[in-house]
């Protein structure tokens, strides 16, 4: 360990304990470093622990925060401010876990699937870090993304020391993770690999595949043989390659050949591990993230200590290094780490920003405001209508495209359906559901539906987003609900060529009012658009499997077929 001080960007003078060595119960160590003020006295410390490598998140000290498109946004930089953490009065704890950068020990399987679990390591590096002689014995948690769900991983072991913890942009369904809908979805390969503004996991030689070592040679080249079969993966390059070499990508590995829910990534899952959480616990994410929100929302319903639900506003990605939301989080630990009665837990429990009206709305429960779920119809000349088709099928023809694989295009064709102007105001709070009645003339295909809200003079934000891979149509019923659909994907059942199915797609949560003149508009495609108003915003990665073939899809919307959108309104105004 070497103790020396160094200046960060602002002229602040901070102590730094470099690579501190962290004893684990089973006997493997890891590394952190650890920064506070100057001045020789124990503070409360927040904890940081990724796979991303302690040094990278040093960079904070130096690099102004970035914003995307700027090339030197590195998307892992995610362990906070430390110089502000400092000047907060509080140690700064970067640890990096096992398996990558300078700790001992081996990460096995995707997450937390496998091999020790990061929860238990979690625990004794907060006990070890609150028995040090710097530490008050307050301890907390930093940082967003994977950070974020460490810090959820640990606060569901129970440490004694962890007083308190706060989750930015967490990953909560571990399925939800990689497959929105059944369909694969590219960033976690961004995160591990390092691709598209991401440096990825720290020595990731010494990450091992679970899947290779729970099953026999014969079993792994079935399981491979079966995902190669699947035109979708067969026609993208990388998946053919990690497919064919495993040991080059074990995590990534694991993810392909598990591509429906069930023990592989409920074991450790969060949200089952939330009954287990006391302590208070601060969720705060931005809109515009879709699924992140949608898991943030599970994780608030099924805490059980003090909590908050924050949702904030669009665009969805923050700064790196991060630095957003550093006001609301040490204000949080102010009460809870330093006992400042700051008036923290006297605001109601949920906080919302309301897109188009700029307005916050509170409440203590989600949504913040009671809804009814309404109905917009799909209808004739790219209308959506509060009123439903009343003609069948010889007056109301179906819509449809076609949709060449992106092996042979860079097409990606949409329909699109759009409200009149509202005439006044329309505030939607909550999840919503897209019921869309199709016939396809393949066994597969994807289904994304996003809701836009388009001003006067042509400008847009996206509002909402919802994905569903057409053989992961199964809902479970007795967990479904108006407005709030429930797709176990747990099996795959292809699609009958021809046949006319009714596909209920789940619209992630979102707060929106729809002001005066405004519209809302409905796209549907079966693949990402490569560059538009939202997808500009995201690393070159964040993007989803394209169907490997070509598929004809027809959209029925007439009396028998009522194609629609359910979404909930707090207010009387209607599209038209």
């Amino acid at each position: 360990m070497t103790d020396y001080r160094t200046l960060d960007a602002g002229g602040q003078e901070i102590a730094v304990r470099k690579d501190l060595r962290v004893p684990m119960r089973d006997g493997v160590t890891l590394v952190a470093d650890a920064y506070s003020g100057v001045e020789d006295k124990p503070r409360p410390a927040l904890v940081a622990l990724s796979p991303y490598g302690k040094e990278l998140q040093a960079l904070a000290l130096t690099m102004p925060p970035q914003r995307r498109p700027s090339p030197m946004w590195d998307g892992c930089i995610e362990a906070g401010d430390i110089g502000r953490v400092v000047a907060e009065d509080y140690v700064h704890v970067i640890g990096d876990l096992r398996g990558s950068g300078g700790s001992e020990g081996e990460h096995i399987g995707n997450y937390n699937a496998g091999g020790v679990s990061l929860g238990q390591d979690a625990y004794d590096v907060i006990e070890w870090v609150a028995a040090q002689p710097w530490c008050d014995g307050n301890v907390g948690m930093i940082g967003i993304s994977y950070f974020g769900s460490m810090q959820v991983l640990a606060a569901a072991e129970r440490p004694p020391h962890l007083k308190a913890i706060f989750v930015s942009g967490g990953h909560y369904d571990f399925y939800e993770t990689t497959y929105h809908g059944g369909v694969m979805w590219f960033m976690p390969r961004a995160a591990r690999e390092g691709r598209g503004g991401d440096s990825g996991w720290a020595f990731t030689d010494r990450v091992r595949s679970r899947m290779l070592e729970t099953y026999s040679p014969e079993e792994i080249k079935e399981r491979v043989a079966a995902r190669l079969a699947d035109p979708d993966v067969a026609a993208w390059p990388n998946l053919v390659h990690v497919l064919n070499y495993p040991t080059n990508h074990e995590a990534w590995f694991d993810i392909v050949l598990n591509e429906l829910d069930g023990d592989w990534y409920e074991e450790r899952n969060p949200i089952n591990l939330a009954k287990n959480i006391e302590i208070p616990v601060y969720l705060q994410i931005d809109q515009g993230r879709g699924w992140t929100v949608d898991g943030h929302v599970e994780l608030f319903e099924n805490l059980r200590g003090p909590k908050r639900l924050d949702i904030g506003s669009y665009p969805p990605m923050q700064s790196r290094p991060w630095v957003e939301e550093h006001d609301k989080m040490f204000r949080w630990y102010e009460y809870w780490l330093k006992g400042v009665d700051n008036g923290a837990m006297d605001e109601p429990a949920v906080s919302v920003f309301v897109e188009g009206s700029r307005e916050v709305v509170t409440a203590d429960q989600w949504p913040p405001k009671e809804v009814e779920y309404r109905p917009l119809y799909l209808r004739p000349h790219a209308k959506l209508s509060a009123e439903p088709e009343p003609m069948g099928t010889a007056h109301a023809a179906p819509d449809g495209f076609f949709q060449a694989p992106l092996t042979v295009t860079d097409k990606v064709e949409i329909l699109r359906w759009s409200t009149a102007p509202f005439e006044e105001p329309a505030e939607l709070i909550g999840s919503g559901a897209a019921h869309l009645f199709v016939a396809i003339d393949q066994d597969d295909t994807n289904f994304i539906l996003r809701l836009w809200d388009e001003a006067p003079g042509g400008s847009r934000q996206l509002i909402t987003s919802g994905y569903l891979k057409a053989s992961h149509r199964e809902l479970d019923e007795d967990r479904s609900s108006e407005g709030h659909p429930y797709h176990p994907h747990t099996r795959a059942v292809p699609v009958e060529p021809g046949e006319i199915e009714e596909y209920v797609l789940r619209l992630y949560p979102f707060a929106a009012t729809f002001l005066q003149g405004h519209r809302l508009t409905a796209e549907l495609s079966n693949a990402e658009p490569l560059a538009d108003e939202h997808n500009a915003l995201l690393p070159p990665d964040a993007f989803h499997l394209p169907v490997g073939r070509p598929v004809t899809h027809t959209v029925y919307r007439d009396a028998a077929r009522p194609s629609r959108l359910v979404l909930p309104f707090t207010t009387t105004a209607r599209g038209r």
